[in-house]
């Protein structure tokens, strides 16, 4: 097939698209004609008059094939100066390019004839998930529009309703019914090209694909007509000026998307009589279309397992105080680093059954945990976990170990959270007695079970917590001298999940009853302690 006989096929097939839906749906061609002359794009008109679906694979259907086709069937349609075939007019004032777009992105502009303008966006698409280095199996896609959007659909809607309203043709329940929004026109265009784009299909999936589209100009002139706009702006920026952590990307399009959002809610709160007061109708036409962003996102993954903490200058988390590190490492850092350079992950979050101090040993079975992934580059394979509890294991400070690694499910974290206050944990201290003990006193200790104790917050966490009164349980305590010396001895215990061991050792001032010091009637000091074990079916 020549090049003029293959042209000649695809204005034929845009053409009997035209003849079959002026057949069916369309509106009188003068009313067609007029809406390309007030800058509703080819796509947004049959959109707007349910006949979207039939011809968004045509890629010729354009305004100068439309136009042609009006032309010979309406006299009063003439090609000399018609406004809607002017080239000024880059962009649609309904859909702001969005459905014809002029490839707005990041990177740059890039200007496309019609008929590749949808797969430069999906090859835009691809680069990016190809330069993330994403592997994906299957992906969704968001699409975000400026409110704008549905501000100026609206206004062609009440437009087209005070001009043609009384005419036999116009049936307003028709045009409202049939209409695919622009958000749904998009996506049925770029699907079928971004499958093709990424060799994967479209579905509901963890690894999400987002097109953001903004415009800046007309979003601004937007939101100075609405209504109580003053109101809304005062409690922006006092948000902005209150909050000192506000300076993430993810906080600017949190922000963004709470104003989008609050913009949608005033525009369903005005009624249309109140609209066209507010509101050019038809809008204003547009030479600026819509700028793009293209973003990546995967859902996170979760690793869990148990680990062992060895050393006593080791904290759980990432401590600082005053920008200088307590301690020597965290286990939320050796772990956490561990798995995001396997994963290849933005970032990390550490969750853990309960904590234990910087100077206590996580012994025995080791505590549960999981790492929350956050926008991993890879789903990892279970030789990729095998190789992170390595790294771990094999390290040469020794601090940290972990069992069990594995990839698990979101479930298990609330699973984990419920299993904390219900948890029983075991210890292992080494105490100082102010007098030698006896064997009376070793055999009070160990026949304790199931003893109900009182606690406040102890003064040494006070400045963060608040002054609560907590009961505990103690289920039993074994207790034992220290060879050599009557004034130490190594107690064994099990107690309820939130106990403060050490306090309970040596009373804190009164503030935990009974204490070991007050059954003992000494002072009584805890030197080390140990969590032995930590009684939870996860994980395990």
């Amino acid at each position: 097939m020549t090049a003029t006989s293959a042209v000649m096929e695809v204005d034929a097939e845009a053409r009997r698209i035209l003849e079959r839906v002026a057949a069916a749906s369309f509106p009188p061609l003068h009313a067609v004609h007029h809406l390309l002359s007030v800058g509703v794009c080819v796509r947004c008109i049959f959109r707007m008059f349910g006949a979207f679906s039939q011809a968004c694979s045509c890629t010729s259907l354009t305004v100068s094939v439309l136009h042609s086709f009006l032309e010979e069937r309406d006299d009063s349609v003439k090609s000399e100066s018609c406004s809607c075939l002017s080239t000024d007019e880059a962009c649609c004032s309904v859909c702001f390019g969005i459905l014809l777009p002029t490839c707005h992105q990041d990177d740059g502009v890039a200007s496309v004839d019609d008929t590749s303008r949808i797969d430069i966006i999906t090859s835009m698409v691809s680069q990016t998930v190809q330069r993330e280095s994403y592997q994906i199996d299957e992906f969704s896609l968001e699409i975000s529009l400026p409110a704008v959007v549905a501000a100026n659909e609206r206004s062609i809607r009440l437009y087209v309703k005070q001009k043609y309203g009384k005419e036999n043709w116009f049936k307003e329940e028709i045009f409202s019914q049939q209409t695919m929004s622009v958000k749904e026109a998009l996506r049925l265009l770029i699907v079928p090209s971004l499958e093709k784009q990424l060799d994967v299909k479209h579905g509901n999936n963890s690894f999400r694909i987002r097109l953001t589209y903004t415009h800046d100009d007309a979003s601004l002139k937007l939101t100075s007509l609405l209504p109580n706009d003053r109101s809304r702006k005062r409690k922006t920026e006092s948000r902005e000026g209150n909050d000192t952590r506000r300076n993430s990307t993810y906080d600017d399009k949190q922000i963004l998307s709470e104003t989008d959002s609050f913009i949608h809610k005033t525009l369903e709160g005005i009624q249309d009589q109140e609209f066209c007061s507010l509101f050019q109708l038809p809008p204003e036409k547009v030479f600026k279309s819509c700028h793009l962003v293209i973003s990546c996102l995967r859902s996170p993954i979760y690793i869990g397992g148990r680990y062992l903490k060895l050393s006593r200058n080791v904290s759980q988390s990432c401590w600082i105080i005053d920008d200088e590190r307590m301690g020597e490492a965290s286990v939320e850092e050796i772990i956490g680093e561990n798995v995001r350079a396997i994963c290849k992950g933005d970032g990390y979050k550490f969750h853990a059954a309960g904590r234990e101090d910087i100077d206590v040993r996580m012994l025995g079975s080791g505590r549960p945990f999981l790492i929350e992934v956050l926008n991993v580059r890879s789903i990892p394979s279970a030789v990729d976990v095998q190789q992170i509890a390595e790294n771990i294991n094999s390290s040469e400070k020794k601090y940290v170990r972990v069992r069990n690694l594995k990839l698990v499910d979101n479930e298990i974290w609330a699973m984990m959270r419920e299993g904390e206050a219900e948890k029983q944990k075991q210890y292992a201290a080494l105490i100082w007695t102010s007098s030698p003990l006896t064997d009376d006193d070793l055999q009070k200790i160990s026949a304790v079970k199931d003893m109900e104790i009182i606690q406040n917050t102890p003064i040494r966490v006070l400045h963060r917590r608040s002054p609560l009164e907590r009961k505990r349980i103690i289920h039993w305590m074994e207790i034992e001298k220290v060879e050599g010396s009557s004034n130490y001895c190594l107690l064994h215990l099990c107690t309820q999940a939130g106990t403060y061991i050490k306090e309970f050792v040596h009373g804190d001032l009164g503030r935990t009853n009974p204490s070991i010091g007050a059954m003992l009637g000494c002072r009584a000091e805890i030197l080390q302690l140990d969590v032995t074990d930590v009684k939870m079916d996860l994980l395990q």
